[in-house]
C-alpha cells in the first residue's frame, strides 16, 4: 500500500505521514513551493518549486503528474485554504469525490464533519481515496523515513493564474494548533482599546489569542490568520475561553471539539451558553480586569 501526502506547513508533516504509515508501507509526501523541507517523515519527498510568477494553485497540474506516476492507493491532503483548489483538481482527474474534514479514519471508513461543521458523519470512498485532514485532529505521533528528497518535473497549467500583486500577510506570532489554552473575542469588544484587556489576561495564562471573523474582516483590529470558524481556523485546544461571543454556528465549529470550553458574556440568552461548559454573565469591562486580578 502507497500513500501520497500533500502539505502546506511544515509542521504538518510529522504528523500526516505518522497518520498515512498506519495503513501504508510506503509513504511519498510532496511539499510545494518554499515550505521547509521536513527531514525523516517519508520514504521520499517530492519537491516542488514553483517558477517565479507561479501562484500555489498552479502547482495542481504537477500534483496530477506525481498521481499518476505514483499510483498512490489513497491521498492525504492537510486541509488548509491553499490546499482546497488542489485537493478538488485532484478528485476530479482522478474522477473521485474528496472526502474533506476527516476527523478519524479507520480502514475505509471515514468520520467527518458536514453542514458547516454541525454534524459528523461516516462516508466510505467508492474510487480513488482522497482525503482533507486537519493537523489539529490528529494525535502526535512518531514519524519514520528517509531524507531522501527528489525534485518534481513542473508541468505547467494549461490557465495559470496571473499574479497581480504580492504583499506580506501580518502574522500573530502565535500558532494557535499548538496552545492548550486559546482566549478568543467577539463583537463584545465594543471598541479596540478594550483589547487589552484580552492581551492581558493571554499573558496571564500564557495563551492563545483568536478572534471571530468581523474582529478581523470586519474591524480590521486583528491579523487574519487567527480568525476561528466554519472559514477560518478548527481548534481543539484543552481549555477555550470564549468572550463576547455570541456562540453562532459558523463560529463553534472551529472550536466545539475543546476540552473545556467557557463563556463570558453580558447577555444571558446568548447562544453559546447553551454550548459551554462553565458560563460567566457579566460585563467584560468588569469581568476581565477581576478575573487578571484574581490570577
Amino acid at each position: 500500500m502507497k500513500a501520497l501526502v500533500i502539505i502546506k506547513g511544515r509542521e504538518a508533516a510529522a504528523k500526516l505521514c505518522s497518520a498515512a504509515r498506519k495503513n501504508a508501507d510506503e509513504v511519498v509526501l510532496v511539499v510545494i513551493g518554499d515550505t521547509p523541507l521536513p527531514g525523516a517523515v517519508a520514504d521520499k519527498t517530492l519537491h516542488i518549486a514553483l517558477p517565479t510568477g507561479s501562484v500555489y494553485d498552479d502547482a495542481a497540474d504537477t500534483i496530477k503528474a506525481i498521481y499518476d506516476a505514483e499510483t498512490p492507493d489513497f491521498v492525504y491532503l492537510e486541509a488548509t485554504r491553499s490546499l482546497k483548489v488542489i485537493t478538488g483538481k485532484l478528485a476530479a482527474h482522478a474522477n473521485t469525490s474528496a472526502i474533506v474534514d476527516v476527523l478519524e479514519l479507520a480502514d475505509d471508513v471515514a468520520s467527518n464533519r458536514y453542514f458547516g461543521g454541525i454534524g459528523q458523519r461516516s462516508l466510505k470512498a467508492t474510487g480513488a481515496k482522497i482525503y482533507t485532514i486537519s493537523v489539529s485532529d490528529l494525535p502526535d505521533g512518531a514519524a519514520s523515513g528517509t531524507d531522501l528528497v527528489e525534485e518534481a518535473s513542473w508541468v505547467a497549467p494549461e490557465k495559470p493564474l496571473e499574479l497581480v500583486e504580492t504583499r506580506p500577510i501580518e502574522k500573530s506570532g502565535t500558532d494557535l494548533f499548538k496552545a492548550e489554552t486559546v482566549i478568543s473575542v467577539g463583537r463584545g469588544f465594543a471598541e479596540e482599546a478594550q483589547l487589552e484587556l484580552a492581551y492581558a489576561l493571554r499573558d496571564k495564562l500564557g495563551a492563545g489569542l483568536g478572534c471571530t471573523r468581523p474582529l478581523t474582516e470586519g474591524v480590521d483590529w486583528l491579523p487574519r490568520d487567527i480568525y476561528i470558524g466554519v472559514t477560518g481556523l478548527q481548534l481543539a485546544p484543552t481549555t477555550y475561553i470564549a468572550i463576547g461571543i455570541s456562540g453562532q454556528m459558523q463560529h463553534m465549529v472551529g472550536c466545539n471539539r475543546a476540552t473545556t470550553l467557557l463563556a463570558i458574556n453580558k447577555d444571558k440568552n446568548a447562544p453559546i451558553f447553551k454550548q459551554c461548559d462553565v458560563g460567566l454573565i457579566g460585563d467584560i469591562k468588569e469581568v476581565l480586569p477581576a478575573l487578571i486580578e484574581a490570577l
